[in-house]
């Protein structure tokens, strides 16, 4: 293949459309030093931010998705996407990538169906196990789909499905170290329990809510806990006298950057259910509780953590069930060491460390 490769990437919004489309973008460039990647993505979104961090162009859409909490907000939306559908045009136009990739997020959409009619070869990635409608609809005319979960087909056409994971982070994949080893790093007791309560950048108010309930049950059971708060509730927590007085017992995080020196050292984790977390986690391998973010599009968190539920990979507990199962579907795993053992054994069955290197592969395939 040319070196002088142009493409075009998709995907934004969150973190688990953006990253992906870079770990893709920098596997790609690994190889191609000299490819030229121009970006899509919605104005005033993450990716705004975050691509050219990663050291990519961008341009910004006009775009975004239907808004079912407040219908008069969608009045606009049919004039915004023909907006985007023409600017579309014309950067591809202007571009002339040879192929698009999309990773799912309101731009991907204008942005790989312009490229295909335009004769340009697309190329879906989809991080959940329930696909957003978008790239459903694009996968129709996409060279291959690329899923991070098996058994697609009733979403994609099959024979262009490929089960190869989602992108995460090499840190992830290369950097993880015994339990015991990490224990030591992270200044605890490396033959005391840990548990690793991780909420998203954002934290996730629902399970920080689930640990204030339980500080005593916590001090009984005298496991470790390495607490990230997100920033939203971080310094309300941290004045909190009741876990100032668990110092022994606590780490209060507002963000973890060693994600995973932290996974190492945990023996079970509680964690939200996104699917970038989910493929992260399956790689780290660790005894798991799932919080699914019942808000998320489609409510595809519980998707994704009912696939894992089904092969005896997770625990999980609902939002509105917190007060009532957390704690005793948490102890239920972390006084249970054959159940441990197998959680984690089934949830390794889910991993996929090589799966950037590998969806690459088949794109210069096609």
């Amino acid at each position: 293949m040319a070196k002088n490769l142009k493409i075009l990437m998709s995907g934004g919004g969150t973190g688990g459309h953006i990253f992906p489309a870079i770990a893709i973008a920098q596997e790609i460039q690994k190889r191609f030093p000299e490819a030229e990647f121009l970006f899509i993505g919605a104005q005033n979104k993450m990716e705004m931010q975050k691509v050219p961090q990663a050291g990519f162009k961008i341009e910004g859409l006009n775009i975004a998705g239907f808004d079912r909490g407040n219908l008069l907000k969608n009045i606009s939306l049919p004039y915004k996407l023909i907006l985007s559908l023409l600017k579309v045009f014309t950067i591809i136009n202007n571009f002339k990538p040879d192929f698009a990739i999309g990773t799912g997020g309101f731009a991907s959409g204008p942005a790989l169906y312009i490229a295909s009619n335009l004769g340009v070869k697309t190329f879906v990635q989809e991080q959940n196990s329930l696909p957003g409608k978008t790239n459903q609809f694009l996968a129709r005319k996409a060279k291959a789909v690329f899923t991070a979960y098996p058994k697609m087909e009733n979403y994609f056409p099959k024979s262009q499905t490929f089960f190869l994971g989602n992108p995460v982070r090499e840190t992830i994949v290369n950097d993880l170290i015994e339990t015991k080893l990490a224990k030591e790093k992270l200044g605890l007791n490396p033959e005391v329990l840990m548990i690793l309560s991780v909420g998203g950048s954002l934290g996730s108010r629902t399970i920080n809510n689930g640990w204030k309930d339980n500080l005593e049950n916590l001090e009984k059971s005298g496991y470790q806990l390495i607490w990230q708060t997100g920033k939203t509730d971080f310094k309300e927590l941290d004045e909190k006298s009741q876990i100032s007085n668990l110092k022994s017992q606590i780490q209060l995080k507002e963000f973890i950057s060693d994600m995973a020196l932290h996974y190492s050292a945990a023996d079970v984790i509680v964690s939200r259910a996104g699917a970038i977390a989910i493929s992260e986690l399956a790689i780290a391998g660790k005894a798991l509780l799932l919080v699914p973010f019942p808000f998320a599009a489609e409510d595809h968190q519980t998707k994704n953590a009912l696939t894992l539920v089904e092969k005896n990979a997770t625990k999980m507990v609902k939002d509105m069930e917190m007060k009532e199962k957390f704690w005793s579907t948490l102890m239920e795993i972390c006084e249970n060491e054959n159940l441990r053992k197998t959680m984690s054994k089934n949830l390794k069955d889910f991993a996929k460390p090589n799966a950037t290197e590998e969806i690459v592969n088949e794109i210069l395939k096609q």
